[in-house]
């Protein structure tokens, strides 16, 4: 397992699909996953630090489990099948949950906890990013900067 960084949400063109973007920790490697819009939304958020007035979904999930004694300590992408990422929730008591990725990064963000990838994982779907793109990386992230979570909304909400 390696560890991995939220590089953050952007919209995919002409698809108009969001793509969640992590990165392993320490090298060129990026894994591009697609992801919902609510998902994307609730991600922007978190990654945002905006806290809404009432518990959105993964807020809430997190404060059920707060209640009951558990902490979200990791999140793990552990495997892809045709194209679709496969996570865990990892919480204290040596509890896992299977989860979506882009559910199990919300949670991440929100509890402050860490990500990481399998080895597997990151080699069948990562890619890698030379020094010379590091320009891109940059545009990206301030892309994210000046994002604001209502552009992740769909036109029919």
């Amino acid at each position: 397992m390696q560890e991995l960084e939220v590089v953050g949400v952007r919209i995919e063109m002409p698809a108009n699909q969001p793509v969640l973007l992590l990165r392993a920790k320490g090298t060129p490697r990026y894994l591009p996953v697609w992801i919902g819009a609510p998902e994307a939304n609730a991600i922007a958020l978190a990654q945002q630090g905006l806290t809404p007035p009432r518990p959105l979904t993964h807020d809430l999930l997190l404060n059920v489990a707060e209640e009951l004694g558990a902490q979200l300590e990791s999140v793990r992408v552990v495997s892809m099948q045709d194209k679709v990422y496969f996570a865990e929730l990892v919480f204290s008591g040596d509890h896992t949950v299977s989860s979506r990725t882009s559910d199990a990064i919300a949670l991440a963000l929100r509890a402050g906890c860490t990500v990481y990838g399998s080895d597997e994982v990151l080699e069948a779907g990562g890619i890698e990013m030379p020094e010379e793109d590091e320009d891109e990386v940059s545009k990206f992230r301030d892309f994210l900067d000046h994002v604001s979570a209502d552009d992740f909304e769909s036109p029919d909400d």
